[in-house]
């Protein structure tokens, strides 16, 4: 994903009503815009501005058949991102997770040892 596609997922993400949009339609897949219109308090051309931000982030789907759009929540650039920013700080702290955990057992062994000194 380059810079440019990037920034069209970021600024879709930005406004609250694209991402209710966004959520509306993973909930309804192939639904149309005209059945979301009442789900929003905006004008049919104002909602078709929100969609056409998405559309152009690659982050909804919309099939043509016939006079409808069905639309579809395209989640490949949201994954793109997360694996983008995730990856690097996965393998940083299942190492330290790593680390705690021989401490902790380190620890526990260190403690079972002084206990048995104490009881003999």
């Amino acid at each position: 994903m380059n810079d440019q596609q990037l920034d069209r997922v970021f600024l879709a993400l930005a406004n609250s009503s694209r991402r209710q949009l966004m959520d509306l339609v993973a909930a309804r897949p192939g639904c149309t815009l005209s059945q979301l219109l009442s789900e929003f308090d905006i004008s049919r051309i104002g909602l078709m501005k929100h969609l056409q931000v998405l559309l152009d982030a690659n982050l909804v789907i919309a099939e043509k058949r016939g006079r409808e759009r069905p639309l579809y929540l395209n989640s490949v650039p949201l994954q793109l991102i997360h694996e983008r920013w995730s990856d690097q700080y996965r393998d940083f702290w299942a190492g330290q997770l790593t680390r705690l955990k021989y401490a902790v057992e380190s620890n526990s062994a260190d403690t079972t040892k002084v206990r048995k000194k104490e009881k003999v």
